[in-house]
C-alpha cells in the first residue's frame, strides 16, 4: 500500500502563525457619498450583512452618527434589528454606541431588549464618540466624552450584571432603585467591545473591564497608524492593575480592502470612489489632511503602497493578514470596512473572493483538502494503471468486446 509522507503537507500560508482560527467581518460606519438616495444606501447597507451572511462572515458592526452626511446611521440598535430578521447565522455588533450621547438605562435597556429579539446574536460595541461635531451639536464638551464613557459602562456592566436595584448620582445622570426588567439572554450578557483609535484610552478602559477591543483603523507597520503591539500592551497592564483579563481572541482589527482578481483590477474599480473618500469626506469633512499626496487618479494606488489600505488580490490580503499577525502577537478577527469605492457588483465580488480564497486559507479549511489531493497525485500513474487492469477484467469476465 501507498504511504502518507510522513511530513505534513506545510501551506506557507498567515494560517501557519495562528494558534485560533482567526474570524471576519464587516465594519460597516456606513460611507455614503452625498447626492444619492439615502433610502437606497441603507438597503444595500442591509443587503450587504445579509450577503456577507450567506457567504459565511462570522459578524457585522454598525455605527452610530448623527452629523457629516455621509454616515448615516443613527440608531445602530434600530438598524440591527432588521438586519436580524434579513440573516441567519452572523452575529451583530453596535460599532458602537456613543455612550455619551445617552443615559445608561436607557442603553442597558435596548441592548438587552435586542439580545433577547436576536436570540443572543449581539455584540455590543461602545465608544465616546464618532465624530466630535456630534458631541458639539448636542452641547457636549468633547474633553469629557471619555470620562463619561467610562463612567456609563460602568453602571450598564452593573445592570447587565446585577439584578439588584440600586441608585446612582454621577457626574450627568441619575439612577433611583435602577434594575432591568429583562435580564440578557446571553450569559452573563452580550459580549463587549470598546472601540479604540489612535489614543490607548479605548485599550485601557477595555483593559479595566476585561472586554474585547475595536481597533478601528488598522494598518501595516510604517504606515502611519498607532503601534497596535503597543496599544495591545495598554490593554493588558490595565486589566493586570484591575484584576482582570483580555483576550487577544476577543481583539478586532478593522482596515480598508477592496479585492479583485489582479491587483490593477481592483485599483481601476475604487480609484474614484477611493479619492473621492480622501478628499471629499477624510480632508473636506472631517478636516484630517489626506494621508497621501499626487494627482486624484493615483491615490488610491498610494494608499496601498504605503500599506493603509488593502486593494488588490486575495493574495495580496492573505499577505496583509501576515503582517498584522506578526505585528500584533495575534489577534482574533478582521473586520472590512464597507466602502462603496467600487461600483456594486464589484463591491459584492469583492467580498465573495475573500469568502472563497482568503478566508479558508486563514481559517486552515484547505489542509485536508491539500494533503488528500498530494496522496492522490502521487498514486495517479498506479491508479490508473489499476482502473485499467480492473475495466479488462470486467470486460472479459463479461465476454463483451476489449475495451468496452
Amino acid at each position: 500500500m501507498h504511504a502518507i509522507p510522513p511530513d505534513p503537507v506545510v501551506v506557507p500560508t498567515p494560517e501557519t502563525r495562528m494558534n485560533a482560527r482567526m474570524k471576519f467581518g464587516l465594519f460597516l460606519a456606513p460611507f455614503h457619498q452625498l447626492g444619492e438616495h439615502p433610502t437606497l444606501a441603507l438597503d444595500r447597507d442591509l443587503e450587504l450583512i445579509r450577503w456577507v451572511d450567506q457567504l459565511g462572515f462570522d459578524e457585522a458592526w454598525v455605527g452610530e452618527h448623527h452629523t457629516t452626511g455621509w454616515e448615516t446611521i443613527s440608531s445602530p440598535e434600530m438598524f440591527l434589528a432588521v438586519a436580524a430578521e434579513r440573516t441567519k447565522h452572523i452575529r451583530l455588533g453596535t460599532g458602537a454606541v456613543s455612550l455619551p450621547y445617552h443615559h445608561p438605562l436607557m442603553v442597558a435597556d435596548r441592548i438587552v431588549l435586542l439580545d433577547h429579539l436576536t436570540r443572543g446574536r449581539i455584540n455590543f460595541g461602545v465608544g465616546p464618540g464618532g465624530h466630535i461635531s456630534d458631541a458639539v451639536m448636542l452641547g457636549l464638551d468633547p474633553g469629557l466624552l471619555r470620562d463619561r464613557m467610562a463612567e456609563s459602562l460602568e453602571v450598564i456592566v452593573r445592570l447587565f450584571s446585577d439584578p439588584t436595584p440600586f441608585s446612582y448620582t454621577g457626574s450627568w445622570f441619575e439612577m433611583h432603585d435602577a434594575v432591568l426588567q429583562l435580564r440578557p439572554y446571553q450569559d452573563p450578557h452580550p459580549p463587549l467591545a470598546v472601540t479604540s483609535l489612535e489614543s490607548p484610552a479605548g485599550m485601557r478602559l477595555a483593559g479595566r473591564f476585561g472586554c474585547g477591543v475595536l481597533s478601528l483603523s488598522a494598518a501595516r507597520p510604517g504606515a502611519g497608524g498607532a503601534d497596535l503591539a503597543t496599544q495591545w500592551a495598554h490593554a493588558e497592564d490595565a486589566a493586570a492593575q484591575a484584576g482582570r483579563t483580555v483576550h487577544r481572541r476577543d481583539w478586532r482589527l478593522s482596515l480598508p480592502v477592496h479585492i479583485a482578481e489582479t491587483r490593477d483590477q481592483a485599483i481601476r474599480e475604487t480609484s474614484e470612489g477611493g479619492a473621492r473618500f480622501l478628499l471629499d469626506y477624510v480632508e473636506a469633512t472631517t478636516g484630517r489632511p489626506c494621508p497621501v499626496d499626487g494627482p486624484r487618479e493615483d491615490l488610491v494606488r498610494r494608499m496601498a503602497e504605503r500599506g493603509s489600505w488593502v486593494v488588490g488580490s486575495p493574495e495580496d490580503l492573505l499577505e496583509t493578514i501576515g503582517v498584522l499577525q506578526e505585528a500584533t502577537g495575534g489577534f482574533g478577527t478582521l473586520l472590512f470596512w464597507a466602502n462603496e469605492w467600487a461600483p456594486w457588483p464589484a463591491v459584492k465580488r469583492s467580498y465573495e473572493l475573500i469568502a472563497r480564497y482568503v478566508i479558508p486559507e486563514v481559517q486552515g479549511l484547505l489542509a485536508g483538502a491539500r494533503s488528500s489531493n498530494v496522496v492522490a497525485r502521487d498514486q495517479a500513474t498506479r491508479l490508473h494503471q489499476l482502473r485499467a487492469e480492473a475495466t479488462a477484467r470486467a470486460t472479459e469476465s463479461a465476454g463483451g468486446p476489449a475495451g468496452h
